[in-house]
């Protein structure tokens, strides 16, 4: 039996999670099973009791508000306990058209990809200002750049992830995970496609966006963090490339000037070029330490994704809490 779980994080979604989950299919080609699961994230408002109401399969219940990165990992652990072979994502605001979800399933059936990720085709979108659409696309880029994928809508939440690719999935951002999540795939090796998706209307103003300032801060911070976490030696031979050619280039100028006779009024630039060159140096050593350090981080996530398999094959299914989740299941 193929199972699909769909999950939806929800942080005080009690008026929209009825739209969410009336769009839904409850029926998917490929799948024997669709079920859903709302992963509360510290709601205030009766987003629960509207999710146990309107007929949802299953509640994760976060202990307090830990953010959409913390919540999405969570709806990642307990799907998969809950025994899914698939399982898409999709926000509580209704931003996604339900429709689309057997189109993320879909490559992922046919052995074409470990991850989906919808399109949003976001320069479309007429609900999105300007400025809006030109971070989207400048992310975007960016993400592709550092992930050497082709990703066009990287910040899209709805996507499809298939149980191996759940399974080697470790989100460290406290921010949000479309982006961390992409790259950490790209350096797994895990196959990643899109495919063009649909969006409703607009519900509500954006919460993880509180103003352009703070998305671009936060999102710079959070591509700098991962691209630093999963591609030291790169980011770090890149910084002492750039400060020992800085520095060779200061005492090239110097040298051309003391052969020229005219270098005592040059000394600052000599010693700057001995900074330059100094630091350019230490950040290689630095370079080499940090990729050194690199290769233990993947031989423990190889290690808890060993963990993992070995848990979920003795124990499968959950209970009534998991990991300090708690978990309800409807009968």
């Amino acid at each position: 039996m193929t199972k699909l779980i769909i999950q939806i994080p929800c942080l005080n979604e009690e008026s929209t999670l009825p739209q969410v989950i009336a769009d839904l299919p409850d029926s998917v080609p490929g799948f024997d099973t669709v079920e859903y699961l709302v992963v509360d994230d510290g709601s205030t408002d009766r987003t629960v009791e509207v999710a146990k109401e309107i007929g949802v399969h299953h509640v994760a219940s976060l202990p307090g508000n830990k953010g959409l990165a913390r919540a999405f990992s969570s709806g990642l652990e307990v799907a998969l306990r809950l025994g899914a072979d698939v399982i898409v994502n999709t926000d509580g605001d209704n931003q996604y058209r339900g429709a689309d979800v057997a189109r993320l399933t879909e490559p992922i059936l046919a052995g074409d990809a470990d991850i989906v990720i919808g399109d949003r085709d976001t320069a479309s979108i007429a609900h999105f200002s300007r400025s809006k659409k030109r971070l989207q696309s400048l992310g975007s880029f960016v993400v592709r750049r550092f992930s050497g994928t082709s990703v066009p809508d990287a910040t899209s939440g709805f996507r499809a992830w298939s149980r191996e690719a759940a399974l080697h999935m470790n989100i460290l951002s406290p921010f949000s995970y479309t982006l961390e999540s992409i790259i950490q795939a790209a350096t797994k090796g895990l196959r990643i496609v899109s495919v063009p998706v649909g969006t409703n209307e607009k519900t509500r103003e954006s919460r993880l966006m509180k103003s352009t300032t703070e998305f671009v801060l936060r999102s710079a911070a959070t591509i700098l963090r991962i691209s630093v976490f999963y591609k030291p030696f790169r980011f770090f031979l890149i910084l002492g490339t750039a400060a020992f050619l800085a520095g060779a280039a200061i005492g090239i100028r110097f040298l051309y000037f003391f052969l020229t006779g005219s270098g005592d009024g040059h000394i600052q630039s000599l010693i700057l070029a001995a900074v330059l060159i100094l630091m350019g140096f230490t950040t290689f050593v630095l370079a080499v330490l940090a990729d050194l350090v690199s290769v233990n981080r993947r031989l423990g996530e190889d290690l808890l994704y060993r963990v993992r398999r070995m848990e979920l094959s003795r124990s499968p299914g959950v209970s009534d809490e998991v990991r300090g989740i708690r978990v309800w299941s409807r009968d």
